[in-house]
């Protein structure tokens, strides 16, 4: 008997909303961990973070809708969360379960960050887990089509329902279905071992974010944002300047 491909068991989805995009400063507002697919029911955890005396700006309300009154209302201690998410996703991984992450450089480093702010191991640390971007993904399967590659374009290209983007709960469980919607698609991804899938999403990521810091320093009027283009993949390194503890 054939073992199922990656795409057939279940798959592990992690979305976190945050209170800003610098990786290195943005604290964790709300989060999810989902397990998804595998022919069981969807099983879904989620977390509301008391900011750990951190504000969330009006811009990023604008995005999620979290004050910072309203997270320390419902929220739990932010040290307390961020290890329940830690040990949340070890679990997922020691099962032999791919982490689904959109954008997995952000998120895996805002909690990677947030990790060494309250003293706590890292994920990195506590087990080696195999990456499925679904953004990588795309830009590797459909490298020429126009149009936005967020989570929402995705899920419209792909034709997955997105309810309410910006809800941890619903984010992740949209990019588990739309990895799952590409594996059927592009049956050669559903055939790689995750271990050389996750290998080759780290050239894959390096080329298109090269493509994308060149596109923008060659771009009249995008040349400043070239800098800011981070090439790495799944995880930023920490900056040396550290984030405030």
């Amino acid at each position: 008997m054939s073992q199922l491909s990656w795409h057939r068991r279940p798959l592990v989805g992690v979305d976190l909303e945050t209170t800003g995009t610098d990786v290195e400063t943005a604290r964790i507002v709300s989060a999810a961990v989902v397990r998804y697919g595998g022919g069981r029911d969807t099983d879904t955890h989620t977390w509301v973070s008391d900011l750990g005396g951190a504000e969330i700006p009006l811009a990023a309300t604008a995005v999620h809708g979290w004050t910072s009154e309203a997270a320390r209302s419902a929220g739990r201690p932010a040290g307390d969360v961020v290890e329940e998410i830690l040990t949340a996703l070890a679990e997922g991984v020691a099962s032999g379960w791919p982490l689904v992450i959109m954008n997995a450089p952000f998120d895996l480093s805002v909690l990677d960050r947030e990790a060494a702010r309250y003293g706590l191991e890292s994920l990195f640390a506590r087990c080696d887990p195999y990456i499925i971007d679904p953004r990588v993904l795309d830009l590797k399967v459909d490298k020429w089509r126009r149009g936005g590659r967020t989570l929402e374009d995705l899920c419209r290209h792909y034709v997955v329902d997105l309810d309410a983007a910006h809800t941890p709960e619903q984010d992740a469980k949209a990019a588990c279905a739309v990895v799952w919607k590409m594996a059927n698609r592009f049956r050669w991804l559903a055939r790689r071992r995750l271990p050389d899938l996750h290998a080759a999403q780290i050239r894959w990521a390096l080329t298109q974010l090269e493509g994308l810091r060149e596109h923008f320093a060659t771009t009249p009027g995008k040349e400043h944002l070239a800098p800011g283009v981070r090439v790495h993949w799944p995880l930023i390194p920490a900056s040396r300047t550290a984030v405030e503890q």
